[in-house]
């Protein structure tokens, strides 16, 4: 077994065990934390296949931005967990349905021989020139432009309707307005009194 190997094999087992980990944690934010684990080992494995760029966007938008904005509207909203388990319960054969074909669906396109693994040889390796990078750019901006826009819109929705979750108002909360704040008059604050003095008896 050689060293890739066994990279491999470690980065999926800790993969799998983030993922089931996701699914099966009470706490919202524990599911999250397992995620962002779950993150870090597909970049393991991204770096793998020869993936770089891959990985690191991986990282940093996943990670560094998604999983942040996620875990700050989890904890800003107030959830029912008792509600959550009876949807669960009473949902769980419609998402066992699904799962089953989603996984038919991943076989089907991402199966052995999409990947030459039944009995082909494997490609060969890319020259010391090539760049992943400058590859995948071109394939985004010229074949596949259309659905990076579209993409790009989707996740701005997102971003949008996650910052209108957390934009409510609460009446018990209070809040400072500037503007106000710096109108204020003195004479609106302090009143002066004036009184007679009196001499103690």
């Amino acid at each position: 077994m050689s060293f890739e190997t066994f990279l491999f094999y470690v980065f999926a087992a800790i993969l799998v065990f983030a993922a089931v980990m996701v699914i099966t944690r009470k706490n919202p934010v524990h599911s999250a934390l397992f995620l962002v684990l779950a993150f870090f080992n597909s970049a393991g494995l991204w770096m793998l296949a020869e993936a770089e760029f891959l990985a690191i966007a991986l990282v940093l938008v996943y990670v560094g931005a998604v999983m942040v904005l996620f875990l700050f509207v989890v904890m800003m909203l107030d959830i029912n967990i008792a509600e959550l388990r009876a949807g669960f319960v009473r949902n769980a054969p419609v998402a066992i349905l699904v799962a089953l074909a989603m996984v038919v669906e991943l076989v089907m396109v991402v199966g052995p021989k999409r990947f030459g693994l039944d009995s082909v040889a494997a490609p060969p390796a890319n020259p010391a020139e090539y760049s992943n990078t400058e590859e995948l750019g071109l394939a985004l901006f010229t074949q596949h432009l259309y659905a990076f826009e579209i993409a790009a819109v989707i996740l701005l929705v997102g971003i949008v309707a996650a910052i209108g979750l957390t934009m409510r108002k609460r009446p018990e909360t209070k809040y400072q307005d500037p503007s106000r704040q710096s109108t204020v008059k003195a004479r609106d604050r302090l009143r002066v009194i004036k009184m007679d003095a009196e001499e103690k008896g």
